[in-house]
């Protein structure tokens, strides 16, 4: 009876691969469109793709949610599930309105100060069903039960924190789908040895909703994905942490955003994260310092006669999220219970 939860997983990726194809047509058609930066005379390439990934995550959680109700007379988790969904909806709109700005007569995008309130507003599902434990391993203390200050502090700063932050590295054709695809891969493997198989259930879904929508967004990219599929990824990413109880892991592995974090900050959160494109197709460093950790990659490359490209530099990044993750695991694999 278990091989139906191949279903939603499948119903998740086939929407989106299917759906993706008639997105990019009708954005094009609409003029929601970018410039390829990263390329010398980049073609324009349909923007927002995420909507289709958030459309095939959300057709395949509801056949979770309908396999279970009909066939294993189950309604485990539902309270949860129906908090994360909401959650996920409301971040994937507020995303998409920003996407559409410059179409609906906006001048600029929202402004960073309300984008981090309707974030945090959107963590207010959680926050009624008091989702996560409060009990928190602090270093000399040992374990500390914050009450009411975790629900209403921490669970929106968290989700604030993981879904603006998760936009930061981005620009690379692939890279964020790519990266959503490795983290949540990750976490689904967590959420397996800690005993929440439904979550892993759900990660998977949004998994093989990006590796449909990589299939149109790796180099050379025919769609973006826009705030709209990295706002939801990076909630996404959170409110697992938050529903599985193991918010440590989950902010290690989350590390690579973190120093992105970092050099936006150097940069004031101006500068952007492009290589600058050379004819023979190779990037150099845009600026004189160093302001992504797509720099980063680039730089590297740069130092051991490497021929940077738009692909190796996302490699580079994946490569290095995937070595984090490894880390990670060493260190709190002893933590992993009941089945590590």
């Amino acid at each position: 009876m278990n091989l139906l939860l191949i279903v939603p997983i499948l119903a998740s990726f086939f929407v989106t691969l299917f759906v993706m194809r008639g997105w990019i047509k009708k954005a094009k058609n609409a003029g929601l469109v970018g410039q390829d930066i990263n390329k010398l005379n980049g073609k324009k390439v349909a923007e927002s793709g995420g909507v289709t990934v958030v459309l095939g995550f959300a057709l395949g959680i509801m056949t979770y949610v309908a396999i279970n109700t009909f066939i294993f007379r189950s309604v485990n988790h539902f309270v949860e599930i129906f908090a994360l969904m909401t959650t996920t909806f409301f971040i994937a709109f507020l995303a998409f309105t920003d996407d559409m700005h410059y179409k609906i007569g906006w001048k600029m995008g929202l402004r960073r100060r309300t984008r981090i309130i309707l974030v945090a507003f959107a963590s207010i599902p959680l926050i009624a069903i008091n989702a996560g434990r409060s009990i928190v391993g602090i270093p000399f203390f040992g374990g500390v039960d914050l009450g009411i200050i975790y629900p209403l502090v921490l669970i929106p700063v968290g989700i604030v924190g993981a879904t603006t932050t998760y936009n930061f590295l981005a620009g690379f054709n692939g890279l964020e789908a790519g990266q959503g695809v490795i983290l949540l891969s990750a976490l689904a493997i967590v959420s397996y040895l800690t005993g929440n198989s439904w979550l892993s259930i759900i990660a998977i879904c949004m998994v093989v909703a990006l590796v449909a929508f990589l299939v149109y967004n790796f180099y050379p990219a025919q769609v973006f994905p826009g705030d709209v599929l990295t706002y939801p990824v990076g909630g996404l990413i959170a409110m697992m942490a938050i529903l599985g109880n193991f918010e440590k892991i989950a902010v290690f592995f989350f590390i690579p955003f973190i120093i992105e974090f970092f050099l936006k900050a150097r940069g004031k959160f101006i500068m952007q994260s492009y290589g600058k494109p050379q004819k023979d197709g190779s990037l150099t460093l845009k600026y004189g310092k160093i302001y992504s950790l797509n720099h980063v990659a680039i730089a590297l490359m740069g130092k051991v006669k490497i021929k940077a490209t738009e692909r190796k530099v996302v490699l580079f990044i994946w490569l290095f999220q995937i070595l984090v993750i490894l880390i990670g695991f060493a260190l709190f694999w002893g933590g992993l219970y009941p089945y590590a």
